[in-house]
């Protein structure tokens, strides 16, 4: 067991949209990522989508609801099958927790590697 520091993993990479796993929980990926930008709209069939904001600010447009403002210290979590797409207009730095190979855009063929750091 040892610690992680999230703002010295941040530090590894500049790179927006690409999640880095930093620690593992019980079969899922804990993952740091900075946002800037728009993600495509994706899901996820089979499992919900966590989102921790860390730094800045991100919003979240789920299909048929009103887009929703996520600040730092506060997370959200997509229901599994929810069409979504997180955005943020200056870099936002989240955390991430998603079962062990999920895509993280819901597609394999489209899906951004996931290294460890």
């Amino acid at each position: 067991m040892k610690t992680v520091n999230l703002a010295e993993k941040l530090g590894h990479f500049s790179s927006h949209w690409d999640p880095h796993v930093v620690a593992d929980y019980n079969g899922n990926d804990v993952m740091v990522v900075k946002f800037q930008g728009e993600f495509p709209f994706h899901h996820h069939p089979d499992t919900d989508d966590f989102f921790l904001v860390l730094d800045g600010e991100m919003v979240m447009d789920i299909e048929g609801q009103p887009p929703q403002t996520v600040r730092a210290g506060e997370l959200l979590v997509v229901p599994k099958g929810a069409r979504h797409r997180p955005r943020a207009e200056q870099e936002c730095k989240v955390l991430l927790i998603e079962p062990k190979g999920e895509p993280n855009t819901g597609d394999p063929a489209t899906a951004a590697p996931k290294p460890r750091i």
